[in-house]
């Protein structure tokens, strides 16, 4: 399938991808401070077409001391751009330059603090950091670290356990970092990374996704010209202010807005969907009854990844089908975000697939349609600052995420009806008692999951053998990190109570310690 999607700006920050799963935070983060971030693989080309005002090399899983790693591309050093090493990044930058690095001598994963040195330093980088706290907290997780410096590096900073932390090159602006200054838990690592834009790069500020409708608005009026979009929407907020921006940018008869109900969705949920749209005056609404193509698909399919894959096929065909009676589409919109690319590995870098994203990839070139996704480069928080700039209601806006794959990824296991209408009794009953609470709003997004996991219990003093469910609720910005969220216990033992005694076929509920990493939001 072509694909029709522009970057929404020529200029910024670009990162090479060389396996880390926090190389989405690295360009979030450059993002909130201002700056437009794109990652790409060690092994692409520069872009085309695109101002370079620095680069970032991302931490990684693989060892600079192995005979096959990933190294640096030579047209990173031929740029004579500043370059910023991560982790894996760092060591890399300096075993370039000749020095060493060793393994297993100083690991550190966790919480760590840095001593700065800068007052040592005759490096004009390296006195940047004067400014900064002597000592900080930092976030480390690395096996290998730095043995020994060339004389074109200085040292300014070592952590608690002796290795080096910072280091910075004597005449070129190569900064090298041996934590992680794009996770949280990294205190000053807002002010290391604006210290690299602003006073090492001196980039050009350009990012504020608010500012970006209009150019967003021209993009696609450029992409399709005269054509016709066939909008595949799933209600959830990436696809829905996608159908309100084309709306928008073109006139609303080259736009069919196609909303597929794959039995799937959330309890009455397809009936709320139809009434958003109607709300937000979208024409030419289309929605699709597909319960059962989608169900006899998964029959007797337990393994995530085959889901999604049967659940991406399944759509395409459903909108394949409708497309044969409709020959005037030249275009297929999506909601796809950036993390939906990247965390599929659809951007060609070296990262890790950590799941696959059912609109992300083996799209047919048998569809002949030109891929549209203007939201391709963007995270959720910025499509949501798109939303509230096109006037979209908030309830609408900051619904919690739901999975394009639906309850596929929530039933652990395989699928059928019954478990289908099992979830989405205990998962309202969870919503509604947060939204009663006053507790919706203040989590990022909760949800139940249905166990492949039976136990026995005990109702009117008989004996019960039935299935689990668990409640995942979690704090994030981005979703690419994220905190379990500290419901009060009251309130979750009232909700456990109410799914137990009246959803049959549940009878015990547990809820979800863990965060992000080292779990995902979503159990599939």
């Amino acid at each position: 399938m072509n694909t029709s999607n522009e970057r929404p700006t020529d200029h910024g920050i670009i990162i090479l991808d060389y396996g880390s799963q926090y190389t989405l935070l690295i360009a979030r983060r450059l993002r909130e401070l201002g700056a437009y971030s794109e990652i790409i693989a060690p092994s692409s080309p520069p872009p085309t077409s695109f101002q370079i005002h620095g680069i970032i090399l991302s931490g990684g899983p693989d060892s600079v001391t192995s005979t096959d790693k990933t190294g640096i591309p030579e047209w990173v050093i031929r740029s004579q751009k500043p370059i910023l090493g991560i982790c894996y990044g760092m060591q890399l930058l300096v075993e370039h330059f000749g020095g060493q690095v060793r393994s297993n001598h100083h690991r550190e994963f966790g919480h760590s603090t840095i001593t700065l040195q800068t007052q040592s330093t005759t490096s004009a980088i390296g006195t940047l950091f004067s400014h900064l706290a002597t000592e900080q907290k930092v976030w480390m997780s690395h096996g290998d670290d730095i043995a020994t410096l060339t004389d074109q590096f200085d040292a300014i900073a070592h952590s608690d356990q002796g290795a080096i932390a910072i280091v910075a090159h004597q005449t070129s602006p190569y900064i090298g970092l041996q934590f992680h200054p794009e996770v949280h838990h990294t205190e000053k690592g807002s002010e290391i990374l604006s210290l690299f834009l602003n006073d090492v790069c001196r980039t050009q500020l350009n990012w504020e996704p608010g500012c970006m409708v209009q150019g967003s608005i021209e993009a696609i009026r450029k992409a399709v010209g005269k054509g016709s979009v066939l909008m595949a929407v799933s209600g959830g907020v990436d696809s829905t202010v996608a159908a309100v921006l084309l709306n928008r940018a073109l006139d609303p008869s080259q736009v069919t807005t196609v909303f597929i109900d794959h039995g799937l969705l959330r309890y009455q949920e397809a009936e709320q969907v139809r009434a958003y749209f109607q709300q937000l005056g979208v024409k030419n609404f289309v929605q699709l009854d597909c319960h059962e193509s989608f169900l006899k698909a998964l029959a007797n399919v337990s393994d995530p990844e085959e889901k999604r894959r049967i659940i991406g096929h399944q759509f395409i065909e459903e909108f394949e089908n409708f497309a044969k009676g409709h020959d005037q589409f030249t275009h297929l919109g999506q909601g796809t975000l950036y993390p939906d690319v990247i965390e599929s590995a659809g951007h060609g870098s070296g990262s890790k697939v950590i799941k696959s994203h059912h609109n992300v990839g083996g799209l047919p070139e048998k569809l002949a349609l030109k891929l549209l996704e203007p939201f391709r480069f963007l995270f959720k928080d910025e499509v949501r600052s798109i939303g509230n700039e096109l006037g979209i209601p908030e309830k609408i806006i900051h619904r919690h995420p739901f999975p394009g794959p639906g309850l596929a990824v929530r039933i652990l296991g395989p699928i059928d009806s019954e478990k289908i209408t099992i979830l989405q009794q205990a998962d309202a009953i969870f919503i509604n008692a947060l939204k009663e609470s006053g507790l919706y709003d203040e989590v990022w997004q909760a949800f139940a999951v249905l166990l492949p996991v039976k136990t026995v219990g005990v109702m009117g003093d008989n004996r019960t053998y039935q299935w689990t469910c668990a409640l995942r609720a979690v704090c994030a910005v981005d979703g690419m990190t994220a905190t379990v969220s500290p419901l009060p216990l009251d309130f979750l033992t009232a909700v456990a109570d109410e799914i137990v005694r009246k959803v049959d076929g549940i009878n015990r509920v547990v809820y979800d310690m863990t965060s992000k990493p080292p779990g995902t939001i979503e159990w599939e």
